[in-house]
């Protein structure tokens, strides 16, 4: 689980670079769970909430930039 101040430390591109493989991640670890081969099932929601504060953090800058 990413913590939202290393996330905070990130540039613009490192955060879309690190949602790119999260979103890679969650769909592997989605065909894993259709095909029952998902060993750690907990690991599905870590993915879904670090994707949510990647682009919460995304949001807040985008609004923070058109003020």
């Amino acid at each position: 689980m990413t913590k939202v101040s290393d996330l905070r430390a990130k540039t613009d591109d490192q955060l879309t670079e690190e949602l790119g493989n999260l979103k890679r991640e969650q769909f592997n670890l989605r065909f894993q769970a259709a095909t029952s081969q998902l060993e750690k099932s907990s690991r599905v929601k870590e993915v879904r909430r670090d994707i949510a504060r990647i682009k919460t953090l995304q949001n807040e800058r985008s609004r923070s930039a058109a003020k």
